[in-house]
């Protein structure tokens, strides 16, 4: 813990210096914002995968499942998707990781789609090894996934040198591949009862992307109220906000809120549990409305199992209604209502945008 702390106040100071002069200013994070059109997506883990390690190894990189279901968000009108990386898949073999990255990115642009990427995560299980993957627990909700990195390294910033070399490898890689949406750095630091203990390793993230600086925004997202510090860190060195939100419409009026009036562009980059109250229905109106770009968690049931709501016991019978995912493996949708609703909600924006563009157009022409 004393080295943590430590490393925690060198990295304070180093931030102070080159952090803040490398983050965007609001009005370039606003002029980005409005050249994306509505973003409307899912937090994307292809079926056969358990994992973000299964997803991105390379004997079970599954590209035809991932062109498959990319193809059915694009028929509902998605155009962005978020998806986890590992920091072990990197260790075990850069160049080829970043080989199969590239191969992601192709088949998610010839669906018109444009991903963010996540590096670290503090959520589920703390000891993630390469190699095969654990078999899903029936019933449990994602009894497989992975930290990222793992608990001793997270614990050990002796370690992290690893981890340094693994974000800027990538930055430097991609930060200027248009097919990027964004990078988000830090899926909710502090979770898995780590609270404060992630904020160096937070904070170091967040040098490491500034050196680099890629084209593309970045952002940590707001998720629990229990860590001022850490929320307020976050929001000062992030060139747009991102938050997360499973609860009812008024709660997540209220989030937005709060942080459109900061005067940077806003995403939700999770929501959606329908017996949280959290539905397309009630909040895809409300992210429309704002023009805040709208990311549930989870596109297609599959091994990760995250059908089941947060706590289920193994064995548990399928739920009805279905707490996150859209689509069945054979691509028939949980709920026909719903998709028919995403695809309606989603061409109607695109249709208002394409006649303020040519609005703008007809009057450039006649001036």
């Amino acid at each position: 813990m004393k080295k943590i702390i430590a490393f925690f106040v060198f990295s304070l100071c180093l931030l102070m210096v080159n952090g803040q002069t490398n983050r965007w200013s609001a009005e370039k994070a606003n002029k980005w914002y409005q050249q994306q059109g509505w973003l409307v997506g899912s937090n994307f883990l292809p079926s056969t995968a358990i994992n973000q390690l299964e997803m991105w190894q390379a004997d079970s990189f599954d590209t035809a499942t991932i062109n498959r279901e990319l193809g059915w968000a694009e028929n509902i009108g998605m155009n962005t998707m978020r998806v986890f990386l590992h920091d072990l898949v990197w260790k075990t073999d850069a160049k080829e990781f970043k080989k199969r990255i590239n191969i992601f990115l192709t088949i998610a642009s010839k669906h018109h789609i444009k991903p963010l990427f996540v590096f670290f995560d503090d959520c589920w299980n703390e000891n993630p090894q390469v190699g095969k993957q654990p078999d899903p627990k029936p019933g449990v909700h994602n009894s497989g996934w992975m930290r990222s990195p793992g608990k001793s390294v997270h614990n050990d910033s002796t370690q992290w040198a690893y981890l340094e070399e693994y974000v800027k490898d990538i930055l430097r890689t991609f930060k200027n591949d248009k097919r990027i949406l964004l990078w988000d750095l830090y899926n909710e630091p502090g979770n898995s009862d780590y609270g404060l203990t992630s904020l160096p390793l937070l904070q170091q993230v967040f040098e490491w992307a500034l050196t680099i600086r890629p084209s593309q925004p970045i952002t940590v997202g707001l998720w629990f109220s229990k860590y001022p510090s850490m929320n307020k860190y976050l929001m000062e060195h992030s060139d747009i906000y991102s938050f997360h939100n499973y609860s009812d419409t008024n709660s997540l009026k209220k989030a937005i809120d709060s942080l459109q009036k900061k005067g940077r562009p806003v995403i939700c980059t999770e929501y959606m549990a329908r017996k949280q109250k959290s539905l397309f229905v009630t909040h895809l109106p409300v992210f429309q409305r704002e023009h805040v770009a709208a990311i549930n968690w989870g596109l297609v049931s599959g091994k990760s199992n995250t059908i089941f709501p947060w706590g289920s016991k193994e064995g548990s019978p399928e739920p009805d209604p279905w707490f996150h995912d859209i689509f069945r493996k054979d691509g028939t949708p949980f709920d026909v209502k719903e998709t028919n609703f995403i695809r309606q909600i989603t061409k109607e924006k695109k249709r208002k945008r394409n006649m303020i563009h040519r609005i703008k157009h007809s009057s450039r022409t006649s001036e």
